[in-house]
């Protein structure tokens, strides 16, 4: 976790150069940290790359289990004023302790590639919130053997986002999602609540969760502080917790850019 923390500080650091744009580019807009998902798409020719590390870890009877992710990526390429291609991978890493002895078996790999798409609904007018619909599909067979799962999972969500103040906004995603490691359905929701403390650092706190429809809701929150180095490069950092049993601590770092097409 440590030397993911430093590459991204360094990437941030040597990625500046880009920066260099005019007061006309449209500001950025990212899916991270939070789970909450923008409505927003990035501008046409544009790719956004929205990359990160973090740990999350649980204990229960004895049994401990970590998860190390040390690359979690989104690409997002616009191809239209209203449209946005979408592809995410995560390479993950999970540790597993019983009874304070650490077992010999580590899990390790990327998880299933994503592949979606994000569609701009509608723009924010008055008490009329901003739109979007978000689309993926999680392939089992793009997956190392040891993330491999029985069926292949998909989800949807409607985003959407209201401005409350020149410095404050909420935004929700409601939605569901299929597949994974059982065919169960379950609904998700999200809602964040934004805060700029200036024009280059801001702050959110989100609760959020899913709702199987044959088992226990899951339930989470976290909290978070982003940092734009330049006008296209922003920094994040997030911790959170399960409200619910499953999570007893997240822990998360990132950054993401625009390429904006010449």
């Amino acid at each position: 976790m440590k030397k993911s923390i430093i590459i991204l500080f360094l990437l941030a650091h040597s990625l500046q150069a880009i920066a260099q744009e005019t007061e006309t580019t449209p500001g950025l807009v990212t899916d991270r940290p939070d789970a909450t998902e923008a409505p927003t798409v990035v501008p046409v020719g544009s790719l956004q790359v929205e990359t990160g590390a973090f740990t999350t870890s649980f204990e229960d009877n004895g049994i401990k289990e970590e998860v190390f992710t040390y690359n979690t990526t989104l690409l997002r390429y616009g191809i239209l004023d209203n449209l946005e291609l979408r592809i995410g991978w995560n390479f993950e890493e999970v540790k597993t302790t019983i009874n304070g002895m650490e077992s010999g078996d580590v899990a390790s790999g990327l998880s299933p590639l994503l592949f979606g798409a994000k569609v701009a609904i509608s723009e924010e007018k008055r008490w009329f919130p901003e739109i979007g619909l978000i689309g993926h599909i999680f392939l089992p067979f793009t997956a190392s053997s040891d993330f491999k799962s029985e069926f292949t999972a998909a989800d949807f969500r409607f985003a959407f986002n209201h401005t409350l103040s020149e410095r404050s906004g909420i935004a929700y995603n409601v939605g569901g999602q299929l597949g994974g490691e059982s065919a169960e359905f379950a609904y998700i929701y999200t809602l964040a609540y934004g805060y700029s403390i200036t024009d280059k650092l801001g702050a959110y706190v989100e609760v959020y969760g899913d709702l199987p429809e044959d088992s226990s809701a899951n339930h989470f929150w976290d909290a978070g502080l982003t940092y734009a180095i330049a006008p296209l490069i922003q920094l994040d950092a997030t911790v959170g917790k399960s409200i619910t049993e499953g999570q007893d601590i997240l822990l998360s770092v990132g950054v993401s850019f625009r390429i904006d097409k010449k």
